[in-house]
C-alpha cells in the first residue's frame, strides 16, 4: 500500500508542474503586452515599469517561469493593480466555495442513493421510469438555466428561500440544489445499475432462500456493496464540484472562488486569475488522488494493477 501511495504521489508532481506551466503560458499567449492590457494604455510609464518588475516581465521567459513558481509556492503572488496578496484574497473566498460544494454533495448523496435503489428494486415499473426521468432531467438541465428557475419559483413566486449572499443555512439551499443536481442524477443512475447487478448475485438468492426479509437483504447485503462504486465516483465528483461552481456562484452571487475568478477576468487581474485556476486545478487533482488511494485501500486488486 505504501508503494502504491508513493507511486501515485510521484505522478502528482509532473501534473502540478504542468498545471503551473499552462497557467503561466496564458499570459504570454494573449496578444499584446500583458501589463498594458491589465493597466490600460493610459497608465503612466513609471507605473508600468513597477508592475513589469513586480511580475518579472523584464526577465527572460524561462527565468520568469522560475520566479513565477517561487511566487506561487512561497505565497508572494500579487494581484494587479492593488498589489494585494493573491492567496490572501483566495483564502477569504475559499470557505464559501467549500461550504457550497459540501452541501451540494450532501444533497446529491441523500437523494441519489434512495432514488437509485428504489428504481432497481422496482425495476421495469412506473417508479423505475420516474426515477430514470428525474435522472435524465438532472443531467440535461444546465446550471445557468436551473439556477434562475429556482430563484423565480422559490425566492420570488414562493418566497421560501432568500437569495442574499451567504446569510444563513436557507441561503445555501438553492445554490446547493443547483450545483448538486447533475451529480445527483449521475449517482442515482450508478446506484441503480450497481444495485441491479448485486441483487442478481448468487449470495442474494441464497439469502432469500434462507427466508431473510427483503428489507434485511436490501440494507444488510445490497446497500453495503452498492456504496463502494458510488462513494468512489462521489469522491471524484467532489473535485468537479469545487472546480465547477463558477456558474452557480455567479448566478446566486455566492462569494466563493468561482465568482472571484469571474471578477478577476472582468477586471483583467491576471495574477488573481492564475491563482484561482491553479487552486481549482490542484484541488481537483488532489481529491482524485485521495479517492484513488481510498479505493485501493478498500480493494487490494487496484494496488496490484
Amino acid at each position: 500500500m505504501k508503494a502504491y501511495i508513493l507511486r501515485r504521489c510521484l505522478l502528482l508532481v509532473p501534473i502540478l508542474f504542468g498545471i503551473t506551466l499552462i497557467v503561466f503560458s496564458f499570459m504570454h499567449i494573449i496578444p499584446g503586452d500583458p501589463i498594458d492590457i491589465m493597466l490600460g494604455e493610459t497608465a503612466q510609464a513609471v507605473s508600468k515599469d513597477h508592475f513589469r518588475k513586480l511580475l518579472h516581465q523584464d526577465k527572460p521567459i524561462p527565468l520568469q517561469y522560475i520566479l513565477f513558481l517561487k511566487d506561487v509556492f512561497t505565497g508572494n503572488l500579487k494581484s494587479i493593480p492593488s498589489e494585494e496578496n493573491v492567496w490572501a484574497k483566495i483564502s477569504e473566498r475559499f470557505p464559501a466555495t467549500a461550504e457550497l460544494a459540501i452541501w451540494a454533495m450532501v444533497f446529491a448523496i441523500v437523494i441519489s442513493i434512495p432514488l437509485g435503489m428504489l428504481a432497481a428494486v422496482k425495476h421495469k415499473t412506473y417508479l423505475d421510469g420516474i426515477s430514470m426521468l428525474i435522472s435524465l432531467l438532472g443531467i440535461s438541465i444546465p446550471h445557468f438555466w436551473l439556477g434562475p428557475l429556482l430563484i423565480i419559483l422559490f425566492a420570488y413566486t414562493l418566497p421560501i428561500f432568500p437569495i442574499s449572499e451567504r446569510s444563513g443555512f436557507l441561503s445555501i439551499v438553492l445554490p446547493a440544489i443547483t450545483l448538486g443536481t447533475a451529480m445527483m442524477a449521475l449517482l442515482s443512475r450508478l446506484t441503480r445499475t450497481s444495485t441491479l447487478e448485486i441483487i442478481r448475485e448468487d449470495y442474494i438468492r441464497t439469502a432469500r432462500a434462507k427466508g431473510l426479509s427483503e428489507t434485511t437483504i436490501l440494507f444488510k447485503h445490497v446497500l453495503k456493496n452498492t456504496l463502494v462504486p458510488v462513494i468512489t465516483i462521489a469522491g471524484i465528483q467532489m473535485g468537479a464540484l469545487l472546480s465547477g461552481s463558477i456558474i452557480t456562484e455567479t448566478v446566486f452571487d455566492w462569494p466563493g472562488i468561482g465568482s472571484l475568478l469571474v471578477e478577476a477576468i472582468q477586471s483583467r487581474n491576471y495574477p488573481l486569475v492564475q491563482g484561482c485556476v491553479i487552486l481549482i486545478a490542484t484541488l481537483y487533482v488532489v481529491i482524485n488522488l485521495l479517492t484513488d488511494i481510498l479505493y485501493a485501500w478498500a480493494d487490494p486488486r487496484i494496488r496490484l494493477q
